[in-house]
């Protein structure tokens, strides 16, 4: 399925962006060992070629490595060269602190988990970015992968993968959640598309300001992810996915305290900081 990838601008700022990312997290962090460079490089050349300008990293994947990866094909220098990076955002901050920090100096975008089977910042963050004209990344758009290949994903977990540890991967979980990855790959099925095109149209139809960032080590996956953008929903579509896959449906929280979230990482008031003597 072609696909081509238009930008969009993300926030008040004008932010502009490749309609779709690239979360380069697994490359070297988290899910599993991390991949080797003469496999890497040629995928994020791949994604670049294909379209892709944004390229989410971190230097606590790795640690440290993730960064140094992308920084050998050289598109952070010609980045700043462009003086592309001059924005600021922030990720699984509460509404209470998006307001904070926006007041001090416009944040053009919030990163924040954002999916089929995560939707809990639906509530509040997502209308107070609006509100305030922030863009938004939506990371995990496929479920950490449970999207896109369902139960079976468990069976390759390797030692290093921490996907094994989240409550959501935990075999009682994952039995009562499989009905919810059938239930998309019936509607898939009847679209003419896979789970995981299903799965990121939906996150891509929430609107021009909102752009995912799904991971993947393989060019292939890569190429089907670029498809989604081709993938039409209705209203009727949207209804139907949103009700079979609501908050209330998915058995086990996002992290279970193995990382903070905007639940939990509210910042303190100014006058509790203490100023250097």
């Amino acid at each position: 399925m072609a696909a081509t990838i238009k930008r969009i601008k993300l926030g008040t700022q004008g932010l502009e962006v490749s309609a779709q990312g690239l979360g380069c997290m697994g490359m070297s962090a988290f899910y599993g060992p991390p991949k080797s460079e003469e496999q890497m490089i040629p995928l994020i050349h791949h994604a670049i070629n294909s379209g892709i300008t944004f390229l989410d990293t971190s230097d606590m994947y790795g640690p440290h490595t993730n960064e140094i990866l992308l920084g050998k094909m050289g598109e952070l220098k010609n980045l700043v060269e462009e003086g592309k990076i001059k924005y600021i955002g922030l990720s699984e901050a509460s509404a209470s602190t998006i307001r904070r920090a926006h007041a001090v100096h416009p944040i053009s975008v919030v990163q924040l988990e954002w999916s089929l089977w995560t939707r809990d910042v639906e509530t509040d963050i997502i209308p107070t970015c609006r509100e305030l004209g922030i863009g938004i990344v939506a990371y995990s758009p496929l479920g950490r992968g449970f999207l896109s290949t369902g139960p079976k994903i468990t069976e390759n977990f390797s030692e290093a993968d921490y996907r094994q540890n989240l409550p959501r991967f935990k075999p009682e979980n994952v039995e009562h959640n499989k009905q919810i990855f059938e239930r998309v790959s019936e509607i898939a099925a009847r679209k003419g598309c896979t789970p995981a095109q299903l799965a990121l149209a939906w996150v891509h139809h929430q609107g021009d300001d909102v752009c995912p960032i799904p991971g993947t080590t393989k060019i292939e996956n890569l190429n089907q992810n670029i498809g989604a953008l081709s993938v039409k929903l209705t209203p009727q579509d949207m209804t139907e996915l949103e009700s079979l896959a609501s908050e209330q449906s998915v058995k086990g929280d996002r992290y279970g305290g193995l990382s903070p979230t905007w639940m939990d990482s509210e910042t303190p008031p100014l006058s509790s900081w203490k100023r250097p003597q």
